[in-house]
């Protein structure tokens, strides 16, 4: 019989009702699998819907996908990893379709079953509630609003051991995919103009990496003026506040025409439909905002397709996370890539807190810190 040990978890049990703290658990991992400590936890825009159920995630469920930890053991055949490493976990992928083939595994076949569906491939769960009921886990393969999170082989990131933990889960999933959209997905070369839609997290980690790239104008969209004033000083040469200014005009007077990359991560179709238009002859714009599951967008079919321009799915930034991860934290203390500037730290039983926070924008990037 499978060894149960005693955790605290977060658990969501209806739509919309408030993360509540429970005891619980988790089982002993699997061939493949590795029990991870959790240090910290961020809080990402993608709990905040899976709680309100705009993707169906089987509840009750134990989200958070932005952990970072001290491996506690190791299913048969792991070997990237042992007790006692230090990891950030990252998103799950499959391993073995043609996207996580050729580098890809954001985009591997299986991406919405296995970080989506509640639990393994298979079904099963690794976490039950203090009764022996079902908790679905496997949240991107790991659901870290716990003590311990259950993860794979696949989606865990080594770390070195003096390396600031409590700081670096967030760069499993927001920042990751902010950077990467710029540094990866997009490529966006030295000399580029770029313009971030959304000044949260994803997109001022996208501003930050647009100035590692060496865009020479970078710009910043919001509607909030402190988050404008962060973006300058992370880097953005101009920002736009779009209640007071058409942001479209406001690009392409910048620009001299329109930016030549554009990045929207509020996930409203009325804001894509202004980055696409902001663009410029052969420009790109980087989708990467969440909406619900059949959200339509629309777009002027001829002021695409007369100048060129390319509209592209990115998630998680399109990147291999054991490579990209490890890049970001060399950036971050060679001080060229501050993300702890987007960061506040919150006791994981203030979770519902830092999780209104996140929704009222008074806090860019909640970290729960689990206890001791």
């Amino acid at each position: 019989m499978t060894e149960m040990r005693s955790i605290t978890t977060a658990v969501v049990r209806d739509q919309g009702a408030p993360f509540a703290i429970e005891e619980a658990k988790i089982a002993s991992p699997q061939g493949g699998e590795v029990l991870v400590r959790i240090v910290a936890v961020g809080v990402c825009h993608t709990d905040i819907i899976v709680r309100d159920q705009y993707y169906p995630v089987p509840l009750p469920a134990v989200l958070g996908h932005e952990g970072a930890g001290v491996v506690e053991a190791v299913g048969p055949g792991v070997t990237a990893v042992e007790p006692g490493d230090h990891v950030v976990l990252s998103f799950a992928s499959c391993g073995v379709c043609g996207p996580c083939l050729t580098g890809h595994p954001a985009h591997c076949g299986d991406f919405f079953a296995l970080n989506f569906g509640g639990g393994r491939k298979d079904g099963s769960t690794a976490t039950c509630d203090a009764h022996g009921g079902v908790l679905h886990d496997h949240f991107f393969g790991q659901s870290s609003f716990g003590s311990f999170a259950m993860a794979h082989e696949r989606n865990i990131v080594k770390v070195a051991k003096d390396a600031p933990l409590e700081l670096l889960g967030p760069l499993g999933c927001g920042i990751q995919t902010g950077a990467g959209a710029v540094l990866r997905a997009l490529k966006v070369p030295s000399g580029a103009s770029f313009a971030a839609f959304g000044s949260g997290a994803v997109g001022l980690s996208a501003i930050m990496a647009a100035r590692v790239a060496g865009a020479t104008t970078i710009i910043a969209v919001d509607v909030t003026p402190s988050r404008l004033d962060l973006a300058k000083q992370l880097g953005a040469t101009h920002v736009v506040n779009s209640r007071e200014t058409d942001a479209v005009e406001a690009i392409r007077e910048i620009t001299g025409g329109g930016a030549d990359f554009t990045l929207e991560s509020s996930g409203r179709p009325e804001v894509l439909r202004q980055a696409i238009d902001a663009l410029t002859i052969l420009g790109t714009c980087g989708i990467v905002g969440a909406p619900k599951l059949g959200t339509e967008a629309s777009f002027d079919v001829n002021m695409v397709m007369v100048p060129g321009k390319r509209i592209m799915g990115i998630v998680e930034g399109d990147v291999v996370p054991q490579v990209f991860i490890p890049e970001l934290i060399a950036l971050h203390a060679q001080g060229r890539f501050p993300f702890d500037r987007l960061v506040k730290f919150y006791d994981f039983a203030d979770i519902n807190q830092a999780v209104a926070d996140s929704e009222s924008g008074v806090t860019i990037k909640p970290i729960l810190r689990l206890p001791a």
